[in-house]
């Protein structure tokens, strides 16, 4: 009985750290098992990358004039399904000079899937970028930055690389003020900043979004595109 009990013990234990080593591997910022993944970058330039994901939505129309305001470029990764419903807005976007990424066609979470499934998200949504007029490489990043093997061994197979963040106010944060301040604390050059001011009616993230904008630009920062980074 007692050898019983240890044996059930040992599964168990196994399972559990089975388990969360595949939460871990599956939530990992800077690793991936195939291909390219980068979530920032080493240099000595003050320059950072600002990247959107989600959309486009109507809210393009005040985020582009913001960007401009300090001449800044920014990456955005787009939904599939979103742009078929905003391509005016995605075509906006690329005509405007900011990078264009892949964000999956419905954000679901690319995870025990079949391959069939990546490969269907993955390129429905590059067609609708390339019918935006975006001519350059496509970037990927992963909904809800979650990734194992099938999705990375795709990406690897068209020569996409993952692109990853090392900054996101918009998960420790609500207030604007409150993301500009973290963002001030944890900035350094070649950081890959992550922000989500698509869906928002209130204002609030856009005020965010300009505010970090103001920021970094009084300490002397340029925003480029992540392929530029």
């Amino acid at each position: 009985m007692k050898k019983i009990l240890i044996r059930i013990a040992v599964v168990l234990v196994t399972l559990v750290i089975l388990m969360y080593g595949t939460y871990k591997w599956m939530n990992a910022r800077s690793f991936q098992a195939f291909g390219e993944l980068t979530r920032k970058v080493e240099t000595e330039e003050k320059v950072v990358a600002l990247t959107f994901d989600d959309g486009p939505t109507e809210n393009v129309e005040e985020l582009l004039p913001i960007l401009e305001k300090y001449n800044a470029k920014a990456t955005f990764f787009l939904i599939g399904k979103d742009m078929e419903e905003h391509m005016e807005e995605a075509k906006a976007i690329v005509e405007a000079g900011h990078q264009v990424g892949n964000h999956t066609y419905n954000h679901n979470p690319m995870v025990f899937k079949r391959y069939s499934f990546y490969q269907s998200e993955v390129d429905r949504t590059n067609e609708l970028i390339r019918e935006a007029g975006y001519e350059r490489d496509i970037d990927f990043r992963p909904p809800y930055g979650k990734k194992l093997i099938g999705l990375p061994y795709y990406l690897q197979k068209q020569d996409m690389e993952t692109i990853m963040w090392n900054l996101e106010p918009d998960t420790y944060y609500s207030k604007p003020e409150e993301k500009v301040a973290y963002v001030e604390d944890n900035v350094t050059p070649g950081s890959i900043i992550l922000t989500h001011p698509m869906y928002d009616d209130t204002g609030q993230a856009l005020k965010a979004v300009e505010g970090i904008l103001q920021s970094l630009t009084q300490q002397g920062y340029t925003f480029v595109t992540v392929d530029e980074l």
